[in-house]
């Protein structure tokens, strides 16, 4: 039987959710808790990959596995809450056909990634924290030139491994988040290796005005990655929402 599970995480201590050799990943954590409580080998496969430091407040992964005696749904999840470490959080498990696959399946993924304006000790692992002021008004101009379907070279790590670059991107901008901080959203139907950190490290540069609206427009179209600028750290990146077609995920 294959099953889904909806999971959250902090990923300030994990080496991304990938499984790696000799190193702690968020993936692994899972698998090892999953196997223990369901007393067989099990192997989760996300619906992305995350990188190291990045976390999620929603994330989804398939196992298939068969319930021992007696084990219900909700004693899975039990149990799997007590095994997990604290930084890991299995939000729901349900069933799912076996033909559905947490990562082909899905259709549209949410990341935020989080800028305090204000000193926060107790956000310095999930924002980053900026002490200049950004104009937000020129940030969201040059977000909206994201929106529709591009090829996002420009925006990928070089030698990502992917097939293609294109994505089709539904929503892209800035919000305030309280007093102290604004958030930047962006939904598409897939990402690729490292783009939102690069879009969102390029968006910082048009609100400091060292980047206009338009030239980032250019850049997107230049298909050129040498042009972006540098990452945005890792801490402030959240996969915010991962989203399936009807009756795939029971209301």
């Amino acid at each position: 039987m294959r099953y889904f599970l909806h999971c959250a995480y902090d990923g300030t201590r994990y080496h991304g959710w990938q499984v790696q050799p000799n190193t702690l990943t968020v993936q692994a954590e899972l698998d090892r808790c999953l196997s223990q409580v369901l007393r067989q080998p099990i192997h989760s496969l996300g619906s992305g990959r995350t990188d190291t430091g990045v976390h999620a407040s929603h994330q989804v992964a398939h196992f298939d596995a068969e319930l021992p005696a007696g084990m219900t749904l909700n004693v899975l999840l039990y149990r799997l809450r007590r095994a997990l470490p604290p930084d890991v959080a299995a939000l729901r498990i349900h069933p799912v056909a076996d033909s559905v696959h947490a990562r082909f399946s899905a259709e549209e993924r949410t990341y935020d990634y989080v800028v305090a304006t204000q000193p926060d000790p107790f956000r310095r692992d999930h924002a980053l924290y900026l002490d200049r002021p950004l104009d937000v008004e020129q940030m969201n101009e040059a977000a909206s030139y994201l929106i529709g379907q591009f090829d996002f070279t420009s925006f990928s790590k070089v030698k990502g491994g992917e097939n293609h670059y294109v994505c089709y991107c539904y929503e892209a901008g800035w919000h305030q988040a309280g007093p102290g901080g604004v958030v930047f959203r962006i939904r598409a139907n897939r990402f690729v290796r490292g783009m939102v950190r690069l879009v969102v490290g390029t968006l910082l540069d048009v609100g400091w005005g060292k980047l206009s609206p338009r030239a980032f427009q250019e850049l997107l179209w230049a298909q050129r990655r040498v042009d972006a600028s540098g990452a945005a750290p890792a801490r402030g990146l959240f996969l915010s929402k991962v989203e399936y077609g009807p009756g795939i995920v029971p209301e």
